[in-house]
């Protein structure tokens, strides 16, 4: 494969990953389309930011404080409500500040020679390339739509979609 291949393809895994970030992260946002268990994982992420006197515990009074001192932040013209640019430009903020936490530990984690950035021979082989004799089905040395979409109904039986349209 030729580095402008890969390139392509480490690309568009690297933007796969954010889509499904930015999914992931827009469901835990704001209260919305959450169950009990994304409620408590959220609280526990955020925990330390709730509990405004640092003493280990979170009151409901300082739940309230920070449920409105979030709204405020959220309301740039502070006329008391939330337009959908402002609800989506504080989401925004919020998974980019998630990302922004994710690319540093990817560089931390992957960054073999200390330079602060990852090489390609660094980022290694994308899930595609990793995968690619699992899904090639007929070994007939290319993926068809076919093996793609069957593959990624595989992975939704095995409950690894957990989002809409992956079943």
């Amino acid at each position: 494969m030729s580095a402008s291949k890969k390139t392509v393809f480490v690309t568009l895994a690297l933007t796969g990953a954010l889509i499904g970030s930015v999914a992931l992260a827009q469901n835990k946002g704001m209260g919305g389309g959450m169950g009990v268990e994304g409620r408590g994982a959220m609280l526990t992420e955020m925990f330390d930011a709730i509990d405004a006197d640092s003493d280990g515990k979170v009151t409901l009074a300082e739940l309230e404080a920070h449920r409105k001192a979030e709204f405020a932040a959220a309301d740039t013209n502070g006329d008391g409500a939330l337009s959908p640019e402002e609800l989506s430009a504080h989401q925004m903020a919020r998974i980019q500040a998630r990302m922004a936490e994710r690319t540093q530990a990817m560089i931390d984690n992957m960054d073999n020679d200390g330079n602060g950035s990852l090489s390609e021979d660094e980022m290694g082989q994308g899930p595609g390339e990793r995968h690619f004799a699992r899904l090639d089905t007929d070994n007939d040395g290319a993926i068809s739509k076919a093996e793609a979409e069957e593959a990624r109904q595989h992975r939704g039986k095995r409950g690894h979609g957990g989002g809409m349209g992956n079943n």
